[in-house]
């Protein structure tokens, strides 16, 4: 393994933090906490900050809870990653995990939704979507995707990968 290769590759790629491996809670936390104080440290508006960190935040509790209901284990949860980049003017954050072929086209199909949605029928589909009881079992309350959408300057992007029969490797990335 060449680490200046790796780094060579980020630079050019703008990419200012990245982790690979399973998402804990407290992993999650402690990057999350790393990833503030970079942005704060590079002098970026706060509202900037706010944002990247709560995108941060959901794309890598998606990955965790999907992996968890979904009961998948080492070595695919293992494939897990999320990436903070410099685009330009811009941030991206991005995250990839394993998923069930079944599960892709579900995914892209609300991706889809919720990106044909104007600002303000996504602002009140989020104001119902609170008062909406949390269905027993259920790890959220269907706020992040809409959440993010609410922080992003651009239709939110996903991308699949074929990995084999059983799994894709699917991707989300959000501009800010």
């Amino acid at each position: 393994m060449d680490l200046y290769d790796l780094k060579t590759e980020f630079d050019k790629s703008g990419i200012m933090m990245c982790f690979n491996g399973p998402f804990s809670h407290s992993i999650i936390e402690e990057t999350g906490k790393a990833m503030r104080n970079h942005l704060e440290a590079e002098h970026i508006a706060q509202v900037a900050v706010l944002d990247v960190f709560a995108v941060y935040i959901e794309l890598a509790q998606n990955v965790r809870n999907y992996l968890t209901v979904r009961k998948i284990t080492p070595p695919e949860a293992m494939s897990s990653i999320i990436a903070i980049a410099k685009a330009g003017d811009q941030y991206a954050v991005s995250s990839g995990n394993v998923v069930l072929k079944n599960d892709t086209q579900v995914f892209c199909s609300r991706i889809a939704e919720v990106n044909a949605l104007t600002p303000e029928e996504l602002k009140k589909q989020y104001r119902q979507q609170l008062r909406k009881e949390v269905p027993i079992g259920s790890l959220g309350a269907g706020l992040g995707l809409l959440e993010i959408a609410k922080r992003a300057t651009d239709k939110i992007a996903c991308s699949i990968r074929d990995i084999d029969p059983i799994y894709d490797f699917f991707t989300l990335t959000v501009l800010i």
